[in-house]
């Protein structure tokens, strides 16, 4: 079993920058992978960003989204992973979730997620 809490989310304005924090916990932690995801009001989840625990490697959603914008990080000894969140867009209002997983297909453990508004 893998807890997650997310924290860090809020109202800003766009351009502005959050941090995000994922914080685990739990018997069967860590797993390899770690997800970061969005959903926004009306739309499917979707990919924001993964880390491999143990190495630190980034993977970070297709298409130029977020690319550039985003850096997930972890910090091995907290139990934390992170999403730093710049130059903001109103695009970017979702509920954010972190998720644990043996490989970044298969997410085992989610957390209850992080509002982030992001108004123009």
């Amino acid at each position: 079993q893998v807890y997650l809490v997310e924290s860090g989310g809020g109202l800003v304005q766009a351009g502005d920058s959050l941090r995000l924090s994922c914080e685990a916990s739990g018997p069967t932690f860590p797993k390899p992978a770690m997800v970061w995801f969005r959903q926004a009001p009306g739309k499917e989840r979707q990919f924001v960003a993964a880390i491999t625990w143990g190495s630190g490697s980034p993977l970070y959603a297709a298409a130029g989204s977020v690319r550039g914008r985003f850096t997930i990080s972890r910090d091995v000894a907290k139990n934390t992973m992170y999403l730093q969140m710049n130059s903001l867009k109103p695009e970017d209002t979702a509920v954010y979730y972190c998720a644990a997983g043996d490989t970044y297909r298969t997410m085992d453990f989610w957390g209850k997620g992080t509002l982030v508004t992001v108004s123009s």
